[in-house]
């Protein structure tokens, strides 16, 4: 589909909500709760509809042998559309969220059928009983902290390295939700998921196995403010402690990516080469009183993670296995400034880099003036790469949403 399709599409599905404004109750919500929220006469749905737009500039030398090399860019970083409410039942919720930049869509390959992947979340959520919550669709799959915290809602202009190495991002498939009480103040959370183990918007079919995920939190303190345990920063100033831990396993049975169901397809002499991945998570969000602390550690494993040809000889793929360490805080300076620093460790096998571990250290400026609804983020970060050339690097990025 050409961007031309895909704009007429976009501007169809705003035309429609529009025009049926005519029929409906019609909240016009204040600034960041939606561009404006649908309501059926009988009341058996409801439609938020939203828009998030980040812009970034960035700049970036070479520093070994003093600023070298030196690169600029500037690109519009992500924009979405959001669509969110609930169908026929209060029990029945579902979220839709469309990617429209080029970053947004990038990653495709001849297994999506050359398609645009504007698709980002479809999801049905449905509470059947109790505490208990079935997703079914495409959406984020309950992996690390990092990775299910809205990029509209990070502390820093974006994700760690951690992130963009050891993550299992989104796929299709269910998810089972749950929750309970352990005393007055201590929750457990459980997610437990099956997924096609491909990534997004594949069209082909599945390759190889599925996909098992498991993540169990724990919150001695009880809920964070504001759902606070999955956004960046304490906005919401904690009057006493809170605190979650994360625990994750993830399983990708006859994976055939180099990053589980991330990364690129392994080929060899028949089709595609398939292992068994599985990746390892630990993470925990810690907020009081404008100080907020974020931990997390990935590893990655595989049964064989070299790739290989019918006769045993090697093709040259192989899965990124190794482990992760992100070590992330903020202090608030007041109710609408945030200074923050990151730590981020890499060490992937020696058959992947050739040499040792990559080290990255940051340090980031936030000026909150709508929370995380309008906010402007700067940070400079310092990559020692260790087998090539360190690298010094700036980001600018301006974030509105809707």
């Amino acid at each position: 589909m050409q961007f031309s399709t895909l704009r007429k599409v976009v501007v169809s599905i705003i035309m429609c909500a529009f025009l049926s404004i005519q029929a409906q109750e019609t909240n016009a919500p204040k600034f960041g709760n939606g561009l404006f929220n649908l309501v059926g006469k009988d009341s058996t749905y409801t439609m938020k509809v939203g828009l998030r737009v980040q812009t970034l500039a960035t700049s970036q030398w070479d520093v070994r042998n003093g600023l070298s090399n030196p690169e600029s860019s500037m690109l519009i970083r992500r924009s979405r559309l959001k669509f969110d409410g609930f169908a026929f039942s209060t029990k029945l919720k579902y979220k839709v969220e469309l990617g429209l930049s080029n970053r947004d869509q990038s990653g495709g390959s001849e297994y999506t059928s050359n398609a645009p992947r504007y698709i980002m979340d479809a999801v049905l959520k449905w509470n059947f009983s109790g505490n208990f919550v079935l997703w079914f669709g495409q959406t984020k799959l309950p992996g690390n902290r990092e990775r299910i915290i809205s990029s509209a809602n990070l502390q820093m202009v974006d994700r760690s390295l951690l992130n963009s190495n050891f993550n299992i991002d989104r796929d299709i498939g269910i998810q089972l939700k749950h929750h309970f009480n352990l005393s007055d103040t201590f929750i457990i959370k459980e997610t437990f998921s099956i997924a096609q183990g491909e990534g997004r918007n594949i069209t082909t079919g599945n390759i190889g196995g599925h996909q098992y995920t498991t993540r169990v939190e724990l919150l001695p303190f009880g809920n964070f403010t504001s759902k606070g345990d999955y956004t960046g920063s304490d906005l919401k100033f904690e009057k006493k402690p809170k605190l979650s831990l994360g625990f994750v396993y993830d399983f990708n049975n006859n994976a055939s990516k180099t990053k589980s169901n991330q990364g690129s397809y392994m080929l060899n002499d028949i089709g595609f080469y398939n292992t068994n991945i599985s990746t390892l998570y630990l993470d925990a969000m810690y907020k009081h009183k404008g100080f907020s602390f974020m931990a997390e550690y990935a590893n990655r494993d595989a049964k064989d993670p070299l790739a290989k040809n019918s006769d045993g000889t090697l093709t040259g793929d192989e899965v990124q296995i190794g482990n992760g360490l992100n070590l992330q805080t903020g202090y608030m300076l007041s109710k609408t400034v945030e200074v923050s620093g990151r730590y981020t460790n890499i060490t992937l096998s020696k058959n992947i880099t050739g040499k040792g571990a990559k080290n990255q250290y940051t340090l980031g400026v936030s000026k909150y003036i709508s929370e995380h609804k309008l906010k402007v983020q700067t940070d400079v970060s310092y990559t020692d790469i260790g087998f090539s050339t360190n690298q010094l690097q700036f980001r600018l990025q301006v974030d509105i949403h809707f």
